[in-house]
């Protein structure tokens, strides 16, 4: 059992016995770079006090082992004695996605064996601080599971220190160093208690913008021992950008800082936050540790393809998809369909390979390049093939449609609680099998779908009558069109019954709280309908409806607090009204051509609707029977819940073979990787996966709170309503602007109050823009930050022709009828 040893005995593979700070110090110190000698007190020595000392609460009030003094006494002699720097190593800091940064403690300048044996005690107390303890729990990581070592090394008597960042951490520019500096030792800008001087250098080492900090104290060491802190000379300067040579930090060193930088960062293969010091014309390194809550790198100017690419993903995509929905759904479900659908028509990567994941933890969104291929010569042909053979209006008589309703429904009548692990482990490939067919279906009827729309639109153009086209092609009788009639029927009679009236008892379940004739009538609903996704259509991890039953109740309540809301003719007349064009009432022939084409032009979109629709009937089944599988590794100690199962791959489940009679080496491994990965995620919660400017460029306008893409014609004024989820369908009243994030087809009943709509993500071609012209309200797209910039209440006027949402006043508002488009 090793007590004590050189920092060079370590690399980054000794985590468990020196911690994450001298595992990656001991690495630096092996390859070469300037560390300042040291040598760690292992986990080892920890563990042998905790045992003891009886556990780890007295380690506040205990003093080393005799044999663990004379060991630390050794070292300390052997370097040199004289001041040294006493810091934490804990072996769950410095890691990807949980830095720890300043979690567990630090003594600077402590001389002597007995301040060093009573520093090495402190550090192993800290370990049970308050902040760190909460730290550990907001990323899920056990106190038992934590060990600590600590690092010992000689003191830099610094010039000038800081922390320099080998990417940009605002922009996430992997091209620049960001250098923080001070007077003195680097705790004055560690612990944020001066403001620094900031240099911003490029690939080059170049300069290219340097600030002057205020300098408002300078730490440095004491004589005896520990720190002062100094007033520092306030620059008269300060906050400045000008370049007169008034930093602490000459050039030269700054370019061997961002030389060193880079060198580490290549080392550990990802960006490095590191800890510095510069005395006597030398650059010390001081810590090393993964920079976390790093935004992805700028994607750079985008072509119109890959705006408008990216502009749907965001939107399908609007929440950080999990280790596993990376490896079942995003591959095998709607983004892997299309996928197969483009590549039969020659068009390659136009849905693959959009998530950058490091670690195993989505980490960006970035747009595809679609490539084609030679099969893109033959895509006429197979279009025109296809449009003869395959009419969408006859897509469910086909027999991969009854192979994919009769397969969901077998798995969906498994006992998943009564399956073995073996039996249970297979279920979710058996899910994703079920909808192997659905590419085909998809690739075999979407061009006569889409022709027929093309000569609806071209035979209308030809008429005059081109306004029409959203209005015809709402008559399609569609699956979510016949959710939202259920759900208008439950809403009728919630409001004539009062039974949604009073909210439910806290804790109570949404749906068993209810009378029983309601409750069995949307149990009915959730039967029917309960597959569909609460918040996107790629993802297993989000709970459908029937998940989330409280999110349908919402809705209900929202339909049910307004008017009752009588039938819109537009849909049903817009066909009369067309057949009365002088251009067609003269002939019977073309009449009936007319109405063929709308006809035809409907069953293309029923089939776009329905065909999703029925795909995604499998997602339950996949979903539980990975919350069964997360269960039983609950059970097993393996995970801590069975939503922990979402931060593992399907092929990492499936590796475990048989459960009962895995190891608990493998188990145990399984566990880590969980844990690393929800520490990593937890990390990157405010971080963005794509920047919304590099897909939705500003587009200005005089006068405009918000801008975006002009998605569906018209102008409507009314109180901002700002909808993040389904869980706030509620909240939405008849007239509202609605303002949300994105939107999918459960969002598409609150278009039935809404007097307009301002989304986040999505272009003119995205779910919400389709139904916001059915619906014929304006809608603005793409305004990548409309739900942090309107308030609700904000009474604002929204221009769907232009892309526009400017402010309004409440006489505007007042003076016509909410919810009425403006002339």
């Amino acid at each position: 059992m090793t007590l004590v040893a050189p920092l060079r005995a370590f690399g980054r593979d000794d985590l468990a016995e020196a911690g994450g700070k001298a595992a990656n110090l001991g690495e630096l110190v092996r390859n070469g770079f300037p560390v300042p000698g040291g040598f760690v007190v292992t986990t080892a020595a920890f563990e042998l006090a905790v045992a003891e000392h009886g556990g780890r609460d007295g380690l506040a009030r205990a003093s080393l082992p005799e044999e663990l003094r004379a060991a630390v006494a050794a070292a300390y002699a052997e370097l040199g004695g004289g001041p040294v720097a006493v810091r934490s190593s804990a072996t769950a800091e410095d890691l990807p996605g949980a830095a720890f940064a300043g979690q567990q403690d630090t003594y600077l300048n402590v001389v002597g064996e007995e301040a060093l044996a009573d520093a090495v005690r402190r550090c192993w107390a800290s370990l049970g601080n308050e902040r760190a303890v909460a730290y550990r729990r907001r990323l899920r990581v056990a106190d038992d599971d934590v060990s600590i070592a600590v690092v010992v090394q000689s003191m830099v008597e610094a010039e000038t220190a800081g922390v320099m960042f080998t990417a940009d951490p605002v922009s996430g520019d992997r091209s620049r160093t960001v250098i923080d500096a001070s007077a003195g030792l680097g705790e004055a800008v560690v612990s944020g208690l001066v403001t620094p001087d900031h240099y911003v250098l490029d690939a080059a080492g170049r300069v290219v913008s340097r600030t002057t900090g205020r300098r408002e104290v300078v730490v440095r060491s004491a004589a005896g021992g520990g720190v002062v802190h100094e007033s520092g000379p306030a620059t008269a300067g300060a906050g400045s950008t000008a370049r007169d040579g008034g930093t602490v930090l000459p050039d030269a060193a700054l370019r061997e800082l961002a030389r060193l930088g880079a060198e580490v960062a290549a080392h550990f293969g990802r960006p490095q936050d590191i800890e510095w010091a510069y005395a006597g014309g030398r650059v010390w390194l001081l810590q090393a540790r993964p920079m976390t809550a790093l935004p992805p790198p700028p994607l750079g100017r985008l072509g119109p393809l890959r705006r408008r690419l990216g502009a749907v993903l965001s939107e399908y995509v609007p929440v950080r998809p999990y280790p596993i929905d990376a490896s079942t759904w995003l591959p095998y479900g709607p983004a892997g369909l299309m996928a197969q659908v483009m590549a039969t028509f020659g068009i390659r990567d136009a849905f693959e390979g959009f998530l950058v994941e490091e670690d195993g933890v989505v980490h960006a969104l970035v747009p595809p390049r679609p490539r084609p291929t030679a099969g893109l010569l033959a895509a006429p042909y197979r279009i025109a093939t296809r449009v003869r053979r395959y009419d969408p209006a006859r897509w469910t008589d086909d027999p991969r449609f009854r192979q994919v309703t009769a397969g969901t429904r077998e798995l969906a009548g498994r006992d998943l609680r009564a399956m073995s692990w073996p039996e249970l482990v297979r279920m979710p490939r058996r899910a994703l099998d079920v909808v192997r067919p659905v590419a085909g279906l998809r690739a075999d009827y979407l061009p006569g779908a889409g022709v027929a729309l093309l000569r609806l639109r071209l035979a209308l153009g030809l008429l005059g009558a081109a306004p029409m086209f959203g209005e015809l092609i709402a008559g399609a009788r569609t699956r979510t069109g016949d959710a939202n009639r259920a759900l208008e029927e439950l809403a009728q009679e919630a409001r004539r019954t009062g039974v949604l009236d009073t909210a439910p008892p806290p804790g109570a379940p949404g749906v068993d709280a209810l009378p029983a004739a309601f409750a069995a009538r949307l149990r009915a609903f959730l039967a029917e309908y309960g597959h569909r996704e609460t918040v996107s259509p790629l993802l297993v991890t989000p709970p459908t409806w029937a998940d989330a039953p409280e999110a349908v109740l919402g809705t209900i309540r929202m339909l049910a607090a307004g008017h009752h809301a009588e039938a819109d003719p537009g849909a049903a007349g817009a066909l009369d009204r067309l057949l009365a064009h002088p251009r067609l009432r003269r002939s019977r022939a073309r009449r009936a051509r007319m109405t063929r084409r709308v006809e035809a032009a409907r069953a293309g979109v029923a089939f776009r609707e329905d065909s999703h629709f029925f795909f995604t009937m499998p997602l339950p089944v996949l979903r539980r029977s990975l919350l069964e599988l997360g269960r039983r590794l609950r059970d097993a100690a393996v995970l801590d819940e069975p939503e922990d199962v979402f931060h593992l791959r399907l092929e990492e489940l499936e590796a475990i073979g048989d459960l009962a009679t895995a190891g608990r080496e493998r188990l145990g491994r399984l566990r880590a990787v969980a844990l690393a990965r929800a520490a990593e995620r937890e990390q990157l919660t405010g971080v963005r996966l794509i920047d919304p400017a590099a897909l939705f460029p500003p587009r200005p306008a005089e006068g405009a709170v918000v801008s975006g893409t002009p998605a569906s014609g018209g102008r409507a004024t009314g109180p901002v309503k700002v909808i993040r989820d389904p869980a706030r369908f509620a909240d939405l009243s008849r007239g509202d602007v609605l303002v949300c994030p994105y939107t999918n087809p459960s969002w598409t009943p609150l278009f039935q109050r809404a007097a307009a709509v301002v989304v986040d993500t999505g272009g003119s071609a995205s779910h919400a823009a389709i139904v916001a012209r059915e619906y014929g309200i304006p809608a603005v797209m793409g305004t990548g930050g409309g739900t942090s910039i309107l308030t609700d209440g904000r009474v604002v006027t929204v221009d769907g022709d232009t892309g526009h949402v400017f402010a309004a006043s409440e006489d505007a508002h007042h003076g016509r009828a909410a919810g009425e488009r403006a002339p």
